[in-house]
């Protein structure tokens, strides 16, 4: 593998963009979390996500993130900044803006004044292309940006942790390309894979030295596709890639099979791509990154969230369609499965998620990222905020958790569980095989917390209440360390929990209980 070895060298964790490690993460009970139990490191706005790699020669480990302003490396064990690499020409954001900014959101995050606040400091992030980011196993740290440039960094010394982040090596992807980079990842031979807004898919070497691309289908007109007003492009999410050169991508109408082989990408059915529509009623996409479901003799599937107003989760067949496959009545035949999205509300109407799928073996979670209410005056482009600064409002903060079951006997995709009364307001959550939990950074009484679920059961095990706005998880993903630690970036940070965490091997949840 050319990923760094650890639990989240990219983002959702690997290729298969499944958001699920066997790493065994804390077991409870509830408590409200001291000051003591909170790491808290401020590192600037934009940190959504973070890196982690594998071991230095030093024997330790690092998180490699980067912001609107910087890069940093994080310290694995002490959670303390080792290194910074501002951006150059970038504008600086200093501890004292975001300490008042912070002061502000705690005292109030509801009302017009806060509406304001929150709308000017999310136009700040029009200028974060690097969402998807990845590390490989020579801790070399690499960022795509709108201006259609893959650069690498890494250390000044590549034997010591805590070296000084330099710039490697820059390159420009091809002229003809348009559209900034939307997703990064990487295939299984060690090829950087890119797909930018407007449908580019593009294949570098890890040194730069050599390029491959293709255009996707359907992507005529793309560039015009993705200027409407609530800026959500042609492609707006990451690939999902599988060990034999499949790669999945969603773009606003369709979901698609770019086929690797190693030294060509290629769109035609006889090299085993395909592309199959879905419903795009909503007008403006998907918004969840493919996620990977099955491997080896099992049902092999990839799995996504509609466009429709009320979305559906819908798995199509990654490969072949089944000979014997009768197909789903008015659905292209590569669709295995389909449900609609309710949380357990017979009569909704819509909802929509920017959340990927979160997959272990066959289930596949989705999060209600709606808010609950928004004032009329709010125009679409502004209901992010809604979910992201003020989420845990309990005025507006969503509600709602609901799992899929794909059934390989019969199948069919089924409602596995919901629950109503656990709210995720911008979280991506994750899944820990070794303890059975599905773990998300929810929100309690206008308080940030961590929410603990039974996989199986959708049964609430714990919770932690971890504070005010400050601990905003503001779109981040709910990660796990190698010591069984969460973490999550904040609008001005990063945030780890230090609670306590089993050092063997801990009992899984009970699959009928917690």
């Amino acid at each position: 593998m050319y990923l760094a070895d650890s639990n989240n060298p990219m983002a959702h964790g690997n290729p298969s963009q499944q958001d699920s490690v066997v790493q065994a993460g804390p077991m409870g009970p509830s408590l409200t979390l001291t000051l003591d139990q909170i790491d808290y490191v401020p590192v600037g706005p934009g940190h959504f996500g973070t890196t982690t790699s594998g071991l230095y020669a030093d024997n330790k480990r690092v998180f490699w993130g980067n912001g609107l302003d910087r890069i940093v490396k994080i310290d694995h064990e002490r959670f303390k900044v080792l290194a910074t690499y501002y951006f150059p020409g970038a504008k600086t954001y200093g501890e004292e803006e975001a300490e008042e900014a912070i002061t502000q959101m705690d005292e109030s995050n509801d009302g017009l004044l806060a509406q304001i606040r929150g709308f000017m400091t999310m136009l700040k992030y029009r200028d974060l292309s690097a969402i998807y980011t990845l590390l490989d196993r020579e801790h070399n740290y690499y960022i795509g940006d709108r201006e259609g440039n893959l650069i690498a960094y890494g250390d000044a010394d590549p034997t010591d942790s805590a070296s000084a982040i330099v710039k490697l090596r820059a390159t420009k992807l091809p002229a003809e390309i348009t559209g900034f980079v939307m997703g990064l990842s990487i295939t299984y031979d060690g090829w950087l894979l890119i797909v930018t807004e407007h449908g580019w898919v593009v294949a570098i070497k890890r040194d730069f030295s050599e390029t491959r691309i293709v255009r996707m289908l359907h992507s005529e007109g793309a560039e015009d596709k993705a200027t409407g007003p609530t800026g959500r492009g042609w492609i707006r999410n990451a690939p999902a890639i599988d060990s034999e050169g499949g790669i999945y991508i969603v773009s606003q109408a369709h979901m698609h099979k770019v086929v690797w082989d190693g030294d060509r990408l290629s769109t035609d059915p006889i090299d085993g791509a395909w592309t199959a529509p879905y419903d795009n009623t909503w007008g403006h996409g998907s918004g969840a990154t493919p996620s990977l479901m099955g491997f080896g003799d099992e049902d092999q599937l990839v799995v996504i969230t509609d466009g429709a107003p009320q979305m559906n989760v819908v798995a199509y067949w990654r490969n072949d369609v089944p000979r014997d496959w009768p197909g789903l009545p008015g659905q292209p035949r590569q669709v295995a499965g389909l449900q609609p999205v309710t949380m357990g509300n017979p009569d909704l109407k819509e909802i929509q998620s920017e959340q990927s799928v979160v997959v272990e073996g066959y289930g596949a979670l989705v999060v209600n990222n709606e808010p609950r209410h928004v004032p009329w005056y709010v125009p679409s482009q502004a209901r992010g905020i809604f979910y992201g600064l003020l989420g845990s409002n309990p005025r507006h903060q969503p509600f709602g958790v609901e799992k899929f079951e794909w059934n390989q006997d019969k199948r069919i995709l089924e409602q596995a569980w919901v629950t109503k009364d656990i709210s995720t307001p911008s979280a991506v959550p994750i899944v820990s095989s070794q303890s059975n939990l599905v773990y998300l950074i929810g929100a309690r009484n206008n308080q940030f917390t961590l929410e603990a679920m039974n996989w199986q059961t959708g049964e609430s095990c714990f919770h932690y209440v971890i504070g005010g706005q400050r601990y905003n998880v503001m779109y981040a993903g709910t990660l796990i360390d190698e010591a069984g630690r969460i973490h999550y970036g904040s609008p001005w940070g990063r945030v780890r929990l230090n609670t306590e965490v089993p050092s063997t091997t801990p009992r899984q949840a009970d699959r009928l209980g917690c």
